[in-house]
């Protein structure tokens, strides 16, 4: 099942024609899930009658669509927001009516108007009785679609639900998701965990006030979209940003230091990577105030307390989850950087100059570009200034490799110690 790591966060429609193999289509969407797949069920008026639109919103999470006119969706134009939404459109079973409708150019019903008015891949698994897929009109219409683009899954022969026996079964659901599987590039990070913080954090001093810094929290934003593009699920973990999260992230919205550790400490459990991309503060007020603090004339002393570091107590606990660091530096940009990568046992550390010394990026915090100085044990490798988007995608292939040969001397770490201690050698 691994090449079915392509379909991770693949966001797949499903169309549903009038044809009694529907009742595949329902284990279809579950093995979907279950491989990472996001599914919205499409269905036509006949399809209803197999199989009720409910069994696929419980099996998808999602409500089932199937009136043309949506009051709901914006402009009442649900066909264009799904066209939009999904990454391949299949339909199975694709019945001879609605091939034939398709071939036409038809849209008198939500599924053909989707079809109709997306760009996106189109993917068509008919079912239907043997003497209709033979029919000259049925090939003829097939023909045509595929002229067009339109990707074809023949059917399978066997027995049919009339009795007869031949071609026109749909391919069962294993099948259709290995052929759909096979349409996307498998990401360097596909079927992989990544935790990745973002933003700066607010640490109170009374409820009106905090003190924090000018984190904008885009670099880990755009690191958490390269990362869902290579194929990984991701978890971002947020400081109050006026970004907008990333498609398909799972976004966990935090305020303090540690509120953002225990949250990470909770779901870093099931991590592969782990990516500190946060302006973390470093001290907080000891004890906030629970009112207002009113302005006299008198100097303000505050007592301040370190917070917990997030990344070091992270990889305290889970010493195997690989790790990468980020050091925002004023000064001795390598120096700083290499000892936080050996003083937190980090796997990775990415360094950037802020402040006056950033003056290619204006201090860099807000900046919609970057330049970054990455450090590892034995290696590193400077990523040249550019917009944090094109940064952020370097750096997760850069992380990919990285953790793929981690991964690899760790198995082949297990082998030479079995190989050591196998039971009943001798010396």
């Amino acid at each position: 099942m691994s090449g079915m790591q392509a379909l991770t966060n693949k966001r797949i429609l499903l169309g549903i024609t009038g044809s009694i193999a529907a009742y595949k289509s329902a284990e279809l969407v579950r093995r979907l899930r279950d491989v990472g797949a996001d599914v919205r069920v499409v269905m036509t008026e006949a399809a209803t009658a197999f199989v009720t639109p409910l069994t696929f919103q419980a099996l998808s999470g999602h409500p089932v669509h199937h009136a043309l006119i949506d009051e709901t969706a914006e402009a009442g134009m649900g066909h264009i927001e799904l066209s939009r939404w999904a990454d391949v459109i299949l339909v199975a079973p694709a019945s001879a009516d609605f091939i034939a409708r398709l071939t036409g150019g038809r849209a008198s019903d939500l599924l053909g108007a989707v079809c109709l008015a997306s760009k996106i891949p189109l993917v068509l698994a008919p079912a239907m009785n043997q003497h209709m897929w033979a029919d000259a009109a049925t090939q003829d219409n097939i023909k045509t679609l595929q002229q067009r683009g339109v990707l074809l899954l023949s059917p399978d022969s066997g027995e049919q639900a009339c009795g007869d026996v031949g071609p026109g079964r749909m391919q069962e659901p294993e099948a259709l998701i290995t052929a759909l599987a096979s349409m996307f590039e498998i990401g360097c990070l596909a079927g992989k965990h990544v935790v990745i913080t973002a933003g700066p954090t607010h640490e109170a001093i009374d409820p009106v006030r905090y003190l924090s810094n000018h984190s904008s929290g885009k670099m880990g934003y755009a690191l958490a979209a390269a990362a869902i593009d290579a194929g990984a699920s991701v978890t971002l973990v947020s400081g109050p940003t006026a970004l907008t999260p990333p498609d398909r992230a799972t976004l966990m919205a935090v305020t303090s230091a540690e509120v953002m550790l225990n949250t990470c400490l909770d779901i870093t459990a099931s991590a592969d990577i782990f990516i500190g991309a946060a302006a973390v503060a470093d001290y907080r007020p000891v004890a906030p105030l629970k009112q207002k603090l009113k302005k006299d004339d008198q100097t303000l002393t505050l007592q301040l307390e370190p917070t917990r570091d997030i990344i070091k107590t992270i990889k305290a606990q889970r010493p195997e989850l690989f790790c990468v660091g980020f050091a925002a530096e004023t000064e001795k940009l390598t120096e700083h950087a290499k000892a936080k990568l050996a003083s937190k046992k980090l796997d990775m550390v990415a360094a950037n100059l802020v402040g006056p010394a950033a003056q290619a990026t204006a201090g860099t915090f807000g900046s919609d570009d970057n330049a970054l100085q990455v450090y590892w044990h034995g290696g590193e490798v400077a990523l040249p200034l550019a917009s944090k988007q094109r940064l952020a995608r370097e750096l997760i292939v850069l992380i990919a490799q990285r953790f793929e040969r981690q991964e690899n001397k760790q198995e082949s770490d297990k082998v030479v110690t079995l190989h050591q201690h196998r039971p009943g050698q001798r010396d």
